[in-house]
């Protein structure tokens, strides 16, 4: 036995059981777990860490950040893509720091694949930082939810123009090109905004912003080249329509009905309903509300019921849910923490949270194989 490190707890989580464990030892050796359990016999040199001040869980995984931004108070500032890199690597640090060890990271302001290069550094080990699974670019049509800069601008056409990215595009061969350069230059999944949203100035998210020819070429591209999808989308009828062209998962889900929270039963569609962002409107918090645009506000007052409504509907069902913030308002886009706190003030068991940003969402990345759980064979992926 060589290179072991015997961590002790007193509580332990370990992504499997929904509970806590008492008094659990995890033996590692190199990056791996070889053993979990009581009294494990281990080398006499081994290295022993105590955790049993702390509760310890799987590393933490928040699916659902956009690691390019800065500061929520400047959202839509532009910068050089050397600067929305760098962003990546802020953020990838920061929350290595609060205990989520990996981060599924949705691109918005690069032109290039700057989001991809810093995965890559961070896998190499040149720079701390979470793990990184990566969309590159967010894909959607133009003045849609994907173009936020161009509806920033669009009193000024030329210029709108000029910065528009090239994620956004019209019509099925745009889509099935743009799907193969992400997989081509290094996205592990690709990700499409098929209805508008909440914090853009000129939709709405009953907006359906992509035709069906659209939608059939993205997912059909994706699947062919075996790459994982998932969409922004709220509407009901447009999660149903991208179900029925097998796409892996959903964003928000906000409008949620019935009938869609079958269908996302039926077909194992898992989903990552973001609830943090919309918490003001359904808990009444003012002094949030306010720090949001004027649009956002209005927005979130109109569909407030709705919202409550969806969230319900959301939590009483089966779907498989994966745990992701979204900030981009209100919360840095690192502080992963908020959106615990979110499920918990709206009754969900914190087991169920706990499964959500460890196992599921591991599952969700397609990495279970190495992390999500703590147990033999995986790796020594862990927070306390």
């Amino acid at each position: 036995m060589a290179n072991q490190k015997l961590l002790k707890t007193s509580k332990l989580y370990d992504g499997i059981q929904d509970d806590i464990q008492e008094n659990i030892d995890i033996l590692v050796e190199g990056e791996r777990i070889v053993a979990v359990g009581k009294d494990l016999p281990h080398d006499p040199d081994a290295e022993v860490i105590d955790l049993t001040a702390y509760t310890v869980t799987p590393g933490l995984i928040d699916a659902h950040i956009h690691s390019d931004i800065d500061d929520w108070h400047y959202l839509f500032s532009i910068h050089s893509d050397a600067y929305y890199t760098l962003c990546h690597l802020h953020t990838a640090q920061r929350t290595l720091e609060r205990g989520f060890t990996t981060i599924r990271c949705h691109g918005i302001n690069n032109r290039d694949f700057g989001l991809v290069d810093v995965k890559r550094m961070i896998n190499k080990g040149m720079f701390p930082g979470s793990r990184m699974n990566v969309a590159a670019h967010l894909l959607g049509t133009p003045g849609g939810h994907a173009d936020g800069f161009g509806q920033m601008m669009s009193v000024n056409p030329a210029l709108a123009l000029t910065m528009q990215t090239p994620n956004i595009g019209s019509g099925p061969d745009f889509f099935r090109n743009a799907v193969r350069n992400e997989a081509k230059f290094g996205s592990d999944f690709v990700k499409l905004f098929v209805t508008g949203g909440f914090a853009t100035p000129n939709d709405g998210p009953e907006d359906e912003q992509m035709d069906e020819e659209e939608i059939a070429a993205f997912l059909n591209t994706a699947n062919a080249v075996h790459k994982p999808s998932t969409a922004h989308v709220y509407l009901p009828k447009t999660m149903q329509k991208l179900m029925k062209y097998h796409i892996t998962g959903c964003e928000h889900g906000s409008l949620m009905d019935e009938e869609t929270a079958r269908m996302f039963e039926q077909t194992g569609t898992y989903l990552v309903p973001t609830f943090c962002p919309y918490d003001e409107i359904i808990r009444g918090d003012e002094e949030n509300l306010k720090k949001k645009s004027p649009e956002f506000q209005q927005k979130l007052r109109y569909y407030g019921q709705r919202l409550k409504e969806g969230r319900e509907i959301i939590i009483d069902s089966k779907i498989k849910l994966g745990y992701g913030t979204d900030f981009v308002t209100v919360h840095q886009c690192w502080e992963s923490w908020h959106e615990y706190e979110s499920w918990m003030l709206s009754g969900i068991d914190p087991f169920r949270i706990l499964k959500a940003a460890t196992k599921n969402n591991a599952e969700i990345l397609f990495m279970d194989k190495d992390i999500g759980t703590i147990e033999p064979g995986k790796y020594a992926d862990i927070s306390a």
